[in-house]
């Protein structure tokens, strides 16, 4: 019997130079954070953070975004953090309806959206759902949905990185137990795994993955984290899931950022690089001396690619 204490949703809204907010959107209320929220005329950047996490991964893309005259936004992604946790809707149509509904509620015709893994899964979901909507998207980390899968099924090196905890995630119960027990221990070990050495032993580190830890144990984030994991998995053989997969495949024409750290051992090289067809005005970049938390790893060169793709 732990006298443990469960963390309040409204525990992720950290004082900072920024603004927290409350926006309804499809449906349901997300929890934003703002850089710039006077600043309605400027281009809207809209950032989205991976499994696990929260909007917190974008500190520093928040204020070096607002510093060159952007209105940037860090999102806790339906089921996270202090954004609404209903118990359906981790499918990617839904996802990129949560977005697209965002980009309008924040009163713009379009934005730029920039995510990490997870998150980038739902930029590209967005842009090819919703393309009147997005005038480009930046990807950490993030491979085309199409060409992830075909690596997990093609190269062995992919397989073995990612589908371990991918199947893990799939039992029911099991996935929650393991994301909040010992106080959210999974989560640190998930990071100091994909981070570079350097990074995993700053102080910075050990704050990020204070913080991780305690927004997966707010009551029913760590179910809505696994909901994504699990519709990913399970409508591989469902009709809903073929056509998610097939509509996927379509080109995007937009400008894409595809962001990788040198030292990512989750997402290889050789994925990276896949799937140029689907995004023919794609740009690669390497940010050196990160893992695959590059955003947070190495925030000043990640923020300057974004400058490049924006300017």
């Amino acid at each position: 019997m732990s006298s443990h204490h469960i963390p309040d949703p409204s525990s992720v809204r950290f004082d900072g130079p920024w603004a927290h907010r409350d926006v309804h959107a499809n449906g349901i209320r997300f929890h934003v954070v703002d850089a710039a929220p006077e600043r309605t005329d400027a281009p809207l950047v809209v950032l989205l953070h991976g499994f696990a996490d929260f909007w917190w991964s974008w500190r520093h893309q928040l204020t070096g975004l607002a510093d060159l005259g952007y209105r940037a936004v860090a999102v806790d992604l339906r089921g996270y953090g202090d954004s609404d946790k209903p118990p359906r809707g981790y499918d990617g149509w839904t996802l990129a309806g949560d977005i697209a509904g965002l980009i309008r509620a924040l009163g713009y015709t379009d934005a730029t959206l920039v995510g990490h893994a997870d998150g980038g899964l739902v930029c590209w979901a967005t842009a090819v759902l919703h393309p009147r909507l997005v005038r480009s998207i930046a990807v950490v980390s993030s491979p085309h949905p199409a060409a992830l899968k075909s690596a997990v099924l093609r190269h062995r090196g992919q397989r073995a990185t990612w589908l371990p905890n991918f199947l893990r995630y799939q039992l029911p119960r099991y996935g929650e137990r393991l994301l909040t027990t010992r106080d959210g221990f999974e989560v640190e070990r998930l990071l100091r795994q994909r981070v570079s050495r350097s990074w995993s032993g700053t102080t910075e580190f050990v704050d990020t993955a204070r913080r991780m830890r305690s927004a997966i144990q707010i009551p029913g984030a760590a179910h809505c984290a696994l909901e994504y994991q699990r519709w990913a998995f399970r409508s591989q053989w469902r009709p809903d899931g073929r056509r998610f997969m097939a509509t996927m495949r379509e080109p995007i024409r937009i400008p894409v950022l595809a962001m990788r750290g040198d030292l990512d051992p989750y997402v290889l090289t050789s994925t990276f690089r896949r799937g140029q067809h689907l995004s023919p005005d794609r740009r690669l970049a390497t940010i050196p001396a990160a893992g695959h938390y590059a955003h947070q790893e190495n925030p000043e060169m990640v923020t300057a690619e974004l400058a490049k793709l924006l300017a």
